[in-house]
C-alpha cells in the first residue's frame, strides 16, 4: 500500500501533571535557562486555562496541573496532541482521507482566542476522529489566516503563499535557549483511545507500526510512541528534545516527579511518571 503524502506534522502535546511537579516546573531556574518557558492563561469565548509552555522553533510542550483545564481533560493521566498542516487548505485534504481509514464522519471544530480585550478572533480549525475519549485526545489543526493577519497575534509574516505553518506561528522564541524542538513523545493511552488515534495518524501521512504493546508513528521530524495501558496508568511518559547545539556533557535535573536529562550531544530526554493511580504506573 502506498502511503499518502505527509500533511500533518507534530505541533504540540499536553500532559496533566501532579501539583508537585507542576509547581516544580514553575519554580525551576534551570528550565528557564534551558528553554523559553512561559506560564500563562489562555482564553476563548467561553473558558480559560492556565499552563506551562516550553516553546521551540516549530513545536512546543504544554503542561498542566490537575484541575487547570476545563472539563474532564483536567483529570490525572490526561493528555492530548495537536498535529498541524503547513499550507492553507490541507486540513480539508486530511479530513477527506479519514473515511478511508475508518472514520466515516470526522468531527470538525473552530477554535477562537481572546487576547484579553473581549474581542475573540478565529484561531484555528480542528478535526477529531471522535469526541468520545478516555484520557487522550488527538486532533488535526490548521491555523486561520485571519489569526496571522491580526497584529495581536504577534506572529511572523508568511514565508510563502498559503503559509499557515508552525514556524510562522511560534516566532523565534527559542533562539536564546538550548531547547530547539520536540523530536518525539511517548504517551500511555487506553486501547480505546489508541484505536481512535491511529486513523488520524494514517490520514496525516505518518508511517504507523503496530506492536503488541502499542504503536509507533514516524513522520518527517518526530517519532510518536503510544503504549496501550489500563486507564489507571495513562499519561505523558517521555518527551524527546532536540537542542540548538551539543550540550557540554550530561546534566540531570530532577523536577518534581520528573527527570530532565540533557546531553550528551544535541539532545535531551524528559521523563514523567504517568498521571493515574501510582500503583498502576510502570
Amino acid at each position: 500500500m502506498t502511503l499518502p503524502r505527509q500533511l500533518l506534522r507534530f505541533n504540540h502535546c499536553y500532559g496533566v501533571l501532579d501539583a508537585i511537579t507542576a509547581e516544580a516546573i514553575d519554580n525551576s531556574e534551570y528550565l528557564r535557562e534551558f528553554a523559553r518557558l512561559q506560564v500563562r492563561t489562555t482564553t476563548d469565548e467561553s473558558r480559560s486555562w492556565t499552563g506551562r509552555y516550553l516553546m521551540g522553533r516549530t513545536t512546543y510542550l504544554e503542561l498542566f496541573r490537575v484541575g487547570e483545564v476545563p472539563g474532564p481533560e483536567s483529570a490525572p493521566g490526561s493528555a492530548g496532541m495537536g498535529l498541524s498542516v503547513e499550507h492553507a487548505g490541507e486540513l480539508r485534504a486530511v479530513a477527506c482521507r479519514m473515511p478511508s481509514f475508518g472514520v466515516a464522519t470526522p468531527v470538525e471544530h473552530r477554535q477562537t482566542r481572546d487576547f484579553g480585550d473581549g474581542l475573540p478572533i478565529p484561531w484555528f480549525q480542528a478535526v477529531f476522529t471522535t469526541r468520545n475519549h478516555d484520557a487522550f485526545q488527538p486532533w488535526a489543526m490548521e491555523y486561520e489566516e485571519s489569526y496571522f493577519a491580526d497584529p495581536r497575534s504577534k506572529t511572523e509574516p508568511a514565508a510563502r503563499p498559503g503559509d499557515v505553518g508552525r514556524e510562522r506561528y511560534l516566532v523565534d522564541y527559542y533562539r536564546p535557549c538550548l531547547l530547539r524542538d520536540v523530536a518525539g513523545v511517548r504517551v500511555a493511552v487506553t486501547a480505546h483511545d489508541l484505536a481512535n488515534t491511529v486513523p488520524l495518524l494514517r490520514a496525516g501521512g505518518y508511517t504507523v507500526s503496530e506492536r503488541p504493546d502499542g504503536v509507533v508513528a514516524t513522520g518527517d521530524d518526530t517519532v510518536l510512541r503510544f503504549d496501550a495501558v489500563p486507564r489507571a496508568a495513562t499519561g505523558l511518559r517521555q518527551v524527546d528534545l532536540a537542542l540548538t547545539g551539543p550540550a557540554p556533557g550530561t546534566h540531570r535535573e530532577k523536577i518534581g516527579d520528573s527527570t530532565l536529562t540533557v546531553g550528551p550531544g544535541p539532545s535531551a530526554v524528559w521523563t514523567f511518571r504517568s498521571g493515574g493511580d501510582p500503583d498502576a504506573r510502570q
